[in-house]
């Protein structure tokens, strides 16, 4: 039984790894940190990103957008996901004991306002534009199905109600059209509407997976199209940015790709490199992502939205990007 401990913990901390570890090459343009400041908030304009530079690892910070790869601000929260929008952030962090984490829901003035428990290695979050609606994505093991693979579980909270869905699966599900049930229902990715009523997120089952809509007054879902994973809806509501699996096979990595939402029409951007992050609009026509290169750095990446362009480096030893307005 010792044994089964010892081995279930090594297992938790490498999952942890493998959710939230990136790393890169060396680099010859360093950053250089700003102490932590009472001063920092989530005003724009402005990048929020988790550092992944040895001085900061872990920590919340910021750059100014017109000079990402400049100075940067420091705060003295320890991250292992961020995000903000509407002046609200949010931190996925451990809480306290080994292998227990958390969403920290954030003020504009990043003071910690509530903090939810989480059942699983953090993986993603999202903020609804106007701050109202958060989303978590997290690893967990153990569903009899899954053979000892991992799955996901996401949730949401509306700030202005205190209302909760512990997870999407507890849903009602049509697929292409028809009412649906599996015990293989795996969630991940949410990405929110204008309306804090409607939302996009990726669902996997029987092999499949598909971008779904959801309502949440209506608690449903329903599939909208396949092979989308990791939504990031567009500033202006109309596109997707998210990576789809190249041949409709994971095993064979990523390429990062925006949907017109009304017409159907898929773009391939310029970012040929396989990118398994969940992109983020930094305005209505460049996306941000993160490039791994080793277990424990990452750097933040920018391409054009319409498919034009090259790649090009935005913040070294940086990743988990949001841009504030």
């Amino acid at each position: 039984m010792r044994r089964q401990i010892v081995l279930a913990l090594v297992g938790a901390l490498v999952l942890a790894t493998v959710a939230i570890g990136y790393g890169v090459y060396a680099v010859a343009r360093q950053p250089t940190p700003v102490a932590a400041a009472d001063a920092l908030s989530l005003a724009g304009p402005r990048i929020m990103f988790r550092s992944t530079a040895p001085d900061s690892k872990g920590h919340l910070a910021f750059v100014a957008k017109d000079n990402p790869g400049g100075p940067r601000s420091v705060s003295a929260l320890s991250c292992l996901r961020v995000y903000a929008a509407g002046g609200t952030g949010t931190c996925l962090r451990q809480d306290g004991a080994l292998a227990t984490f958390q969403i920290a829901i954030l003020d504009k003035n990043l003071n910690v306002q509530k903090a939810i428990p989480l059942v699983g290695v953090p993986n993603r979050t999202r903020v609804s534009g106007d701050g109202r609606l958060v989303a978590w994505t997290v690893f967990v093991a153990g569903d009899s199905y899954n053979h000892g693979r991992f799955s996901t579980r996401s949730g949401l909270i509306d700030l202005g109600t205190e209302d909760m869905i512990d997870s999407l699966e507890f849903l009602s599900v049509t697929v292409d059209g028809h009412p649906y049930t599996a015990p293989d229902l795996n969630f991940w990715g949410i990405t929110f509407a204008a309306d804090d009523n409607h939302f996009y997120a990726t669902m996997s089952t029987a092999g499949h997976r598909y971008l779904v809509e959801g309502d949440i007054a209506a608690k449903s879902v329903r599939t909208i199209a396949r092979n989308v994973e990791c939504p990031s809806l567009s500033p202006d509501g109309k596109r997707i940015a998210f990576k789809s699996a190249i041949d409709d096979n994971p095993a064979k990595g990523w390429r990062l790709t925006v949907l017109d939402l009304a017409s159907g029409t898929r773009t391939p951007l310029a970012e040929t490199r396989s990118i398994d992050d969940q992109p983020a609009w930094l305005d209505p026509n460049t996306i941000g992502y993160a490039v791994p290169h080793g277990p424990a750095d990452s750097e933040i990446w920018s391409v054009a939205a319409d498919g034009s362009g090259t790649p090009h480096l935005l913040i070294p030893h940086a990743e988990s990007p949001a841009a504030l307005s």
